[in-house]
């Protein structure tokens, strides 16, 4: 029995893109990089139904936690450690 490949989010983009691109078929593709044409076609719309996202500014910039909540939480993590 094969066992699954698990492919990276680089890969994904990667085969995505020249789907999109669509210099190649997907019988093309799927020779290519020894992947299932419908798996590329599931790539291919999860990027573009993703594509907006990139241009967002809250989703670039990291949340930002405030020192009120750092010291609160290390205090019951101290508090955690001592009843255990």
């Amino acid at each position: 029995m094969k066992k699954r490949k698990n492919h990276s989010p680089d890969f994904k983009a990667k085969v995505a893109l020249e789907a999109i691109r669509e210099e190649m078929t997907l019988a093309e593709l799927s020779k290519k990089y020894s992947v299932h044409p419908t798996q590329i076609g599931t790539w291919k719309r999860a990027a573009i139904e993703n594509m907006a996202a990139a241009f967002t500014r809250q989703g670039s910039a990291p949340e930002r936690v405030s020192a009120a909540d750092v010291d609160k939480l290390h205090s019951k993590i101290g508090q955690l450690v001592v009843e255990r």
